[in-house]
């Protein structure tokens, strides 16, 4: 039972093609890894006990420009680790429940893009304001931030500027719709400027600046995540002209009825569309 378990998840993880699961799972995988890692250097008593700080500073962003040319990678690799379990544990809540609503009307490589995208503008919203504000001075030499939580709330807002008025239930506060959630989002992370976080508000900020972008340029016909499509290796050539059939059914999605299902959504939610519509927002999210 315990083998097929795994099996399950490694599936899901890397095989299943669902980014949602993919994410999730890596940030997981590595939390675990640093955290039975950093044990024995823990018992050990020794200077280098706290293990997870000696890994905050090679995977996580530095603020200092004078580190980066040797730590340019660490816009990619602060995403996927956290600072603790509570840390991890609502990021990954909040990617998987946002996540599952940005899958319902998107394909998985903009998923990728937006997750990754919003978290490299993340980082340098966070390096540029370390090296602007003057009262951050100080502390620049030492800076660091890590953690998902600005490729999470690309996500988020993405989700949001996408279908503002879908509402989830949430626990105390009934039915809120997504572009309210966003808002609050964002108003949290303004205010956690002026806290010891500053440098984690920034990015999530910069996060939501590149998930808001990507959404309002993709309603505009710019679709950024484009550059991971993957381009086909074969050209199939047809010597004779296809004849129309009277009862074929074309498979491909029109534009403008996906246009007003998403509109009807907007206005009214996504639990008021028809089987039909369903169906058809399904098919173009696979196109």
């Amino acid at each position: 039972m315990n083998k097929n378990l795994f099996q399950d998840l490694k599936y899901k993880v890397f095989h299943s093609g669902n980014p949602l699961f993919f994410y999730i799972g890596i940030n997981v995988l590595f939390f675990l890894v640093v955290a039975l890692v950093g044990l024995p250097f823990f018992l050990s008593g020794t200077e280098f006990r706290d293990f997870s700080l000696l890994v905050r500073e090679y995977v996580g962003v530095p603020a200092s420009i004078d580190k980066l040319p040797t730590r340019f990678y660490t816009v990619i690799t602060y995403q996927f680790f956290h600072e603790g379990v509570m840390h991890l544990l609502f990021n990954m809540l909040w990617l998987f429940w946002m996540g599952k609503i940005f899958l319902d009307f998107l394909k998985p490589r903009q998923f990728h893009f937006v997750y990754l995208a919003g978290g490299v503008v993340g980082a340098l919203i966070f390096i540029l304001a370390y090296n602007v504000f003057p009262v951050f001075s100080g502390s620049i030499a030492d800076a660091t931030t890590i953690g998902s939580s600005a490729s999470v709330t690309a996500i988020i807002v993405a989700t949001a500027t996408l279908v503002p008025d879908y509402s989830i239930r949430m626990l105390f506060l009934g039915d809120v719709k997504l572009k309210y959630l966003a808002i609050g989002y964002i108003a949290l992370d303004l205010i956690g400027i002026a806290s010891v976080n500053a440098g984690g508000s920034f990015s999530h900020l910069g996060g939501a600046l590149m998930g808001f972008a990507y959404i309002k340029l993709l309603q505009n016909g710019k679709d950024w995540s484009s550059m991971f499509k993957r381009k086909s290796k074969l050209k199939v050539v047809r010597n004779e002209q296809a004849k129309p059939s009277g009862n074929s059914r074309s498979t491909g999605v029109n534009q403008q009825e996906i246009d007003a299902i998403l509109d009807k959504i907007s206005k009214s939610g996504y639990d008021q569309l028809s089987r039909a519509e369903k169906e058809t927002l399904f098919k173009a999210s696979k196109h």
